[in-house]
C-alpha cells in the first residue's frame, strides 16, 4: 500500500497524527490532489495546530481554483475563514470570507457549498447579541444546506437556530433544535471538524440554558467522541472544561480539578477554546478551598482570554471579606451583558448585594431570577431562585417564610446531586432555626452541613457556618459524621431516587465504580454510598443481586449508554 493509501486509510479511521504523517510523507514525493490536502489540512486542526491547517487548506483551495472546481474552492475559503473565526484572526477571516462570497457569487449555477456562509454572519449577531438577526442567518444556512445537500451547513444552521432561539426566550424550541443538530452529528453526517463544533456549542447552550440533563448527556457524548479519535486536541480540552463544571457541581471537586487542568493542558496544545473554561473553573475551586491567592491567579489567566472571570472573581472578593469590590465588580459585569450571561450571575448577585447590605438590589435580584422559572423550567434553575429568595426573606426578617422556599431549594438540590449547594441551605436553615427558637433542629442542620464542608474541604463556608450559627454542638444529638453529598441519601427503606435508579442501570452494564463515577460526573466515593443506600433499600448484598433486580424491573441496559 502506498504512503498516500496509508494517509487516507489512518483519515478514515480518524487516527489523526498517522494521517499527518503519512500524508505529509505522501506530499513530499508529489504534491497531493486537493481533496487529500484538504483531509490533510483536518487532521492537522484536530491535532491542534490550527493556523497550519488553514496555510494547507489555502493550497488546497488555489488548486481547487486550477482546476476550476469553483465549489470546492468556495468550501475551502468558506471553512478557512470559519477556522481563523475560531483562532481569533479577524482579519484574515473576513478576508477569506470575501473571498468565498465573490466566487460563489461569479459561479453560473447554485453553490452546494452556499450555506455555509451565512454561519459567520450567525456567529457574528449571536456575539452581539441580535438574537432576531442571528436566526435569520442561520435559517438560510440550514435552508440552503438542506437544499443543497450540505449537511453541514445544515447542521450548523439548525444549532445557531437554536441558539439564537433560546436568546430569543424560546427555550423549548431552541433545545429541540440543537438535538436534531446533535442527531447529525451522532448518525455520522457531519465532517469532523463541524461536528466537535456542535458538541461543544450544544453542551455550553445547555449549560447557560440551566438544562443540566442535557449538559450531562452530551458531554458524556462527546467524552466517547474524542476518546474514539487518536491523539485529539481540537474540542478535547472543551470537553475536560465541561467535565470540570459537572465534577463541581456534583462535589467532586479532585476530579473537578484534574479536568480543569487537563483542559489547560490541552488549551496550550491547541484547543484554544478551552482556555478560559478551564482557568475559571481551576478558580472556582481554589476560591472554594479557600486558596485565594491561587484562585486569583486562575480567575486573571481566564480573564486574558477577553472574557470576564465573573461571577468567580466577585465572589473571591466576598470571601476575602471585600463586599464593596464585589457589588462594583458583579455590578459592571452584569450592566449590558447579553441576558443568557446575565442571568448565570443573578445567584450571586442576591448574595454580594445582601453582604454589601443593600437589600433592595438583594430583592431586585431575586424577583428577576424567579421571574425566569416562568419561560425556563429547570430543577437547577428553580434551586437557584428559591435559595436566594430564602436569604433574602431571611436578611428581611421574615423567618418563618423562609423556611418554605429554603426547603424547596434544598430539596432539588438532593435530586440533582449538588452536595455543596444543598449544605448551603443546611447552614441557613440552621441559622433560621436557631434565630426561631429550634436549637435541636439548628444542631442537626450544623451538623449535616459542618460534615459536606468537611469532607469537601470547603474552608471558607466551614469557617462561615461556625461563626454564623449561634449552636454548640452536641455529641448527644449529632448525627453520626458524614462525608460528601449523602448527608441526605438516608438508609430507609423506599423507591429509588433518580440517581440511585441511573446507579442501578449502570451497574447493570457491569461498569466499576470508577466508571460509574466517570459517566455521572461524581467521585468514586459517592457511587460507593449511593450503592450502600441502594442496597440498604432493596435489601440486596451484591452488585450480582442489584443487576438481576434491574433486568427484573426493567431498569437494565444492554450496553454503555451512549
Amino acid at each position: 500500500m502506498s504512503t498516500l493509501a496509508h494517509g487516507r486509510e489512518a483519515y478514515a479511521e480518524r487516527r489523526w497524527p498517522d494521517a499527518v504523517g503519512q500524508y505529509t510523507a505522501a506530499d513530499h514525493d508529489a504534491e497531493l490532489p486537493p481533496s487529500d490536502l484538504e483531509q490533510l489540512a483536518t487532521s492537522v486542526i484536530l491535532t491542534g495546530r490550527g493556523s497550519e491547517g488553514v496555510d494547507i487548506l489555502a493550497r488546497a483551495h488555489l488548486k481547487y481554483l486550477a482546476e476550476g472546481d469553483y465549489d470546492a474552492a468556495a468550501r475551502c475559503a468558506a471553512w478557512s475563514g470559519l477556522n481563523l473565526m475560531l483562532l481569533g484572526e479577524a482579519a484574515r477571516s473576513a478576508g477569506w470570507l470575501a473571498r468565498a462570497h465573490r466566487i460563489v457569487e461569479d459561479l453560473p449555477e447554485p453553490c452546494p457549498f452556499e450555506g455555509m456562509l451565512f454561519v459567520p454572519a450567525g456567529l457574528g449577531a449571536l456575539y452581539r447579541g441580535d438574537g432576531a438577526a442571528a436566526a435569520e442567518a442561520f435559517t438560510r444556512a440550514a435552508d440552503l444546506g438542506r437544499e443543497r445537500g450540505d449537511a453541514d451547513a445544515a447542521a450548523l444552521g439548525l444549532l445557531g437556530l437554536g441558539q439564537a432561539r433560546i436568546m430569543l426566550g424560546r427555550l423549548e424550541d431552541g433545545l429541540a433544535l440543537l438535538d436534531e443538530a446533535m442527531v447529525a452529528v451522532t448518525v455520522g453526517e457531519i465532517s469532523p471538524v463541524p461536528a466537535g463544533i456542535i458538541y461543544c456549542a450544544v453542551i455550553g447552550t445547555c449549560l447557560l440554558a440551566f438544562d443540566l440533563r442535557r449538559a450531562h448527556e452530551w458531554t458524556r457524548a462527546l467524552d466517547r467522541w474524542c476518546d474514539a479519535q487518536q491523539n485529539l486536541v481540537a474540542f478535547s480540552g472543551q470537553c475536560q472544561m465541561h467535565r470540570a463544571e459537572l465534577y463541581r457541581l456534583h462535589g467532586a471537586w479532585t476530579e473537578a480539578i484534574d479536568a480543569a487542568q487537563m483542559a489547560q493542558d490541552l488549551a496550550f496544545r491547541g484547543d484554544l477554546l478551552a482556555t478560559y473554561g478551564g482557568f475559571y473553573e481551576q478558580g472556582e475551586i481554589q476560591r472554594l478551598r479557600g486558596d485565594f491567592d491561587a484562585a486569583e491567579a486562575s480567575y486573571l489567566h481566564a480573564q486574558e482570554t477577553g472574557f470576564p472571570p465573573q461571577p468567580g472573581l466577585a465572589l473571591l472578593r466576598l470571601a476575602q471579606g471585600k463586599p464593596d469590590q464585589a457589588q462594583s465588580l458583579l455590578r459592571q459585569a452584569m450592566d449590558g451583558a447579553d441576558p443568557t450571561y446575565r442571568r448565570q450571575m443573578l445567584a450571586a448577585r442576591v448574595e454580594i448585594e445582601l453582604a454589601a447590605r443593600d437589600a433592595r438590589a438583594a430583592r431586585a435580584a431575586a424577583e428577576e431570577l424567579a421571574s425566569l422559572c416562568a419561560s425556563i423550567d429547570m430543577p437547577l434553575l428553580h434551586a437557584l431562585a428559591e435559595q436566594s429568595e430564602a436569604s433574602v426573606l431571611f436578611h428581611e426578617g421574615d423567618l418563618q417564610a423562609a423556611l418554605v422556599p429554603l426547603r424547596r431549594a434544598w430539596s432539588r438540590w438532593l435530586s440533582l446531586d449538588a452536595p455543596f449547594e444543598a449544605a448551603r441551605c443546611r447552614a441557613l436553615l440552621a441559622r433560621l432555626c436557631a434565630a426561631l427558637g429550634d436549637e435541636e433542629s439548628a444542631r442537626l442542620e450544623l451538623e449535616a452541613a459542618r460534615a459536606v464542608f468537611s469532607e469537601l474541604r470547603a474552608a471558607p463556608a466551614l469557617s462561615e457556618l461556625e461563626q454564623s450559627v449561634p449552636v454548640a454542638p452536641d455529641a448527644r444529638t449529632a448525627p453520626a459524621p458524614t462525608t460528601g453529598n449523602d448527608v441526605h441519601h438516608a438508609a430507609a427503606a423506599g423507591p429509588l431516587t433518580a440517581r440511585e435508579t441511573e446507579v442501578v442501570q449502570l451497574v447493570s452494564t457491569g461498569l466499576s465504580n470508577r466508571n460509574i463515577a466517570s459517566e455521572l460526573f461524581i467521585s468514586e466515593k459517592t457511587v460507593a454510598r449511593h450503592l450502600s443506600n441502594i442496597f440498604t433499600k432493596l435489601g440486596l448484598t451484591s452488585r450480582a443481586a442489584v443487576t438481576a433486580y434491574a433486568y427484573q424491573h426493567g431498569l437494565a441496559l444492554t450496553s454503555r449508554p451512549a
